[in-house]
């Protein structure tokens, strides 16, 4: 099995193997899997005029007619080229019988790209694919910092735009949890902002600030300065959109490991304003006060055992999503109460 890095993934959906065999692209972040399969595909598929090389199905398809896989890799095209077969939702199926005698050819013809969810290391489908060395394993986490940068790049330099370093810094508070979801919100940044020639932070704020029923950002940072009507007001909104809860678990964990590294910093003598200051990219300006009193609010002993719940959401909301959100409620209102308890003492 090839496991590719994420340094290496771009580099081949740019230029993907020219014979076949089987692609697994899976992860957390549901919006990556879907555009790097789509990727895939559209790249494997240049040059090929024959609509009826390309073969469309379902996980459940596959798993209730385990032969099928194997007799549309063997099919040989009419008209000549390469079939490509495409399953999606392949996670929590059990497709061992039909992936099997597709992975002991030796030279399978067709290229077969499977989407799934978050698989874990060790179980089903990810255990099967990663025990073969002819296989392809693409795993797609939420953004980094620096591929949201990227990201940011590619859109703004596509629509011909340039953007202020305080706008790009609000946007890595807004986007990073679903790659569709991001691409899509700077979309309709760019389109936005067509015809001025740079992206500011009011346009930030004016596009996806106002498109998002609740800012992110200003629901975890409500909870880490003990704001309990931002708070409760947020988690009101979050229960009705049915939100992604390990996705904000996840973004929540992140924020309080950052004010743990920071916290430090405030230990070994800097101040809070100077450790707000020097945070790379940049914190957005209307955010660096209330960061800095987050940081004077917790102590690392505090901050540690915010972390351990965190974590321990984030799990929960995996492992059952009717669970994620209230779940994830309550240890927000928990840390929010520790926060202004904390904040009357100082």
């Amino acid at each position: 099995m090839t496991a590719l890095k994420a340094t290496d993934i771009d580099r081949f959906l740019a230029k993907p193997p020219s014979h076949g065999g089987v692609v697994l692209i899976y992860g957390p972040d549901t919006g990556l899997v879907s555009e790097r399969a789509t990727t895939l595909v559209a790249k494997a598929s240049e040059g090929d005029d024959d609509p009826f090389n390309l073969i469309k199905l379902d996980g459940s398809d596959v798993a209730s007619d385990p032969d099928r896989l194997i007799d549309e890799a063997l099919t040989i095209p009419l008209f000549g080229g390469r079939r490509i077969i495409w399953i999606r939702d392949t996670g929590g199926k059990s497709l061992d019988n039909a992936l099997k005698p597709v992975l002991k050819l030796d030279d399978c013809p067709s290229l077969i790209v499977l989407e799934a969810g978050d698989l874990k290391k060790g179980a089903g489908l990810r255990k099967l694919i990663e025990a073969d060395r002819k296989a392809y394993a693409l795993p797609c986490y939420a953004d980094t910092d620096r591929s949201i940068d990227h990201l940011i790049d590619q859109e703004t330099r596509e629509a011909d735009l340039t953007i202020t370093r305080e706008a790009r810094a609000s946007l890595h508070g807004l986007l990073g949890g679903d790659r569709m979801a991001s691409r899509g919100e700077l979309k309709k940044l760019c389109l936005y902002a067509l015809g001025k020639g740079k992206i500011d932070s009011d346009d930030v704020e004016a596009i996806i600030g106002d498109a998002s029923a609740f800012e992110l950002s200003e629901l975890i940072d409500a909870a880490a300065i003990g704001d309990l009507a931002t708070l409760d007001h947020g988690l009101e909104r979050l229960t009705a959109a049915g939100s992604n809860a390990s996705v904000i678990a996840g973004r929540a964990l992140k924020h309080f490991q950052d004010l743990h590294r920071m916290r430090a910093d405030l230990d070994r003598g800097k101040s809070a304003t100077q450790i707000v200051d020097s945070q790379r990219p940049p914190v957005f300006f209307k955010r660096k006060a209330g960061l800095a009193r987050q940081i004077q609010t917790w102590s690392s002993a505090d901050l540690e055992k915010a972390m351990e719940r965190l974590a321990d959401a984030m799990r929960v909301s995996r492992l059952n999503a009717n669970l994620g959100v209230p779940v994830l409620s309550e240890t927000l209102l928990v840390l929010g109460r520790v926060a202004a308890s904390r904040g009357r003492r100082r």
